[in-house]
């Protein structure tokens, strides 16, 4: 089971990261409904990389490490680095 959960857990940051690159680079975000109120696609870029360095770091270094908790002060601070990331994608919505 552990690995079936680190592949999800792959093929969800890479996802996430590829959609991140893809507004950085060419200024495209996946169509729906909070597509519209985006009105910095590169920023939101930005911040959807940092997310998902936040969130892999967590992942990771926490709950698919194991049950040890000597880096469990690393894996919050990942919690932050993603929390840090969805305040930068919020600003994507902001007139610049």
């Amino acid at each position: 089971m552990h690995e079936t959960l680190v592949i999800l857990a792959v093929l969800v940051l890479t996802a996430g990261a590829g959609l991140g690159l893809a507004a950085i680079t060419t200024g495209w975000i996946v169509p729906g409904p909070g597509r519209a109120k985006v009105l910095r696609p590169h920023v939101w870029g930005y911040g959807t990389l940092v997310a998902m360095a936040g969130s892999g770091t967590f992942l990771f270094v926490g709950p698919l490490q194991g049950p040890d908790m000597g880096h469990f002060p690393l894996a919050i601070s990942g919690m932050a680095v993603f929390a840090a990331g969805l305040y930068i994608q919020r600003q994507a919505v902001k007139p610049g």
